[in-house]
């Protein structure tokens, strides 16, 4: 496989496989024989019940193309690879389902060292330390001990479980990658995508796609929200959205900005009002897709094979209430944001209006 210079990830992936086939005579049988057999990740998740439990969450769109990306890693090893050389790779052991299976392990497990140039590796046990979003602690390979060790940021109690961090990631990401969503409120992380795209109506949509397309971009385009605020690059990629022909000069400006590729501190205050509507517009386009899921339900498929399946669907379906609810409460955040602002610039403006007609009275 280093032959044909397969990449880290399918090579572990690969490896794993190799190792949990030899059962009881590979040297890590204890921590094999541990790992999950069907972990909860998005990877796992059937094409259907993404469509039906996730259909508001773009999540659903990231989960979806993992999938795909996985299994065209596996077909690409199986043509180039695993089909030229059955005795070392027989397809009883070397199959979509077992790699699979051990790309979830490696979703979920894998650890990137900083101090080893990001050298990615499988911990045995280290990676069964849960998550929290409070503490920084990462695994990291130190080496005066020659192993990884990791250092905790405050002190425990005996008994006392011992946390680390999977890193600064959303609700939505940590569902995708470990197949748990943290308790509402509590992920100061937590994010999720809103959408944006140019009008296909509007006269400059050639030359806008064209200026989004130079700096990487497309139409539509997902930028994070926080419960704190949203990203300039997306206040730049609005002002593109809503500038007039007469701004023609500003699109590739505009889209350098939204792409970071070029600050741009420039505000546009006559076209300020439009930008913050068009985002509270896509804003509350979102919110009723996510209202809908949550107040609409998603059945439970009609026939269920058994209890277990039952048990398995009623765990994704709160899974994916959870991570919903934890999106459109960032949505429904910014959307009070977004009409507190529009609302004093409209006060402003009819407070002008007001005194400029009570100027042109009194000189009447």
């Amino acid at each position: 496989m280093r032959r044909y210079s397969v990449p880290d990830w399918p090579l572990l992936a690969t490896c794993l496989i190799s190792e949990a086939s030899l059962m009881k005579s590979s040297r890590w049988s204890r921590y094999i024989s541990a790992l999950p057999r069907q972990p909860y990740s998005l990877l796992y998740w059937t094409r259907s019940e993404l469509d039906q439990y996730l259909a508001a969450s773009q999540i659903r769109e990231r989960a979806i193309e993992r999938i795909t990306d996985v299994t065209g890693t596996y077909n690409d090893l199986k043509i180039k690879i695993f089909s030229k050389y059955p005795e070392l790779f027989p397809e009883e052991v070397f199959n979509m389902e077992t790699f699979r299976w051990s790309f979830g392990i490696l979703f979920s497990r894998l650890v990137r060292l900083p101090s080893m140039d990001g050298k990615v590796a499988l911990v045995p046990w280290a990676d069964m330390l849960n998550h929290s979003s409070e503490v920084e602690t990462f695994l990291d390979f130190d080496k005066s001990s020659m192993g990884v060790v990791f250092t905790t940021d405050r002190s425990y109690q005996p008994g006392e479980q011992v946390f680390i961090s999977y890193g600064k990631k959303s609700n939505g990401e940590l569902l995708l990658s470990y197949g748990f969503v943290p308790k509402e409120g509590t992920n100061p992380n937590d994010s999720v995508e809103l959408s944006m795209s140019l009008d296909k109506s509007d006269k400059c949509y050639k030359e806008k796609l064209e200026a989004l397309q130079k700096h990487g971009l497309s139409s539509p385009q997902r930028f994070p929200l926080q419960i704190t605020g949203w990203p300039l690059e997306m206040m730049a990629y609005a002002y593109l959205v809503v500038s007039p022909p007469d701004m023609s000069q500003k699109f590739d400006e505009l889209a350098a900005a939204a792409s970071r590729k070029r600050k741009s501190g420039k505000m546009y205050p006559e076209l300020e009002e439009q930008t913050l509507q068009f985002i509270l517009d896509c804003c509350e386009s979102s919110i009723s897709k996510y209202t809908k899921l949550l107040q609409g339900g998603s059945p439970l498929d009609p026939i269920t094979t058994s209890a277990k399946q039952t048990n398995r669907k009623l765990l994704l379906k709160q899974l994916a209430a959870d991570l919903c609810t934890s999106e459109r409460r960032i949505l429904f955040r910014t959307q009070y944001i977004l009409r507190r602002r529009l609302r004093d610039m409209r006060k402003g403006e009819l407070r002008a209006l007001t005194i400029l007609n009570g100027f042109r009275k009194l000189f009447k």
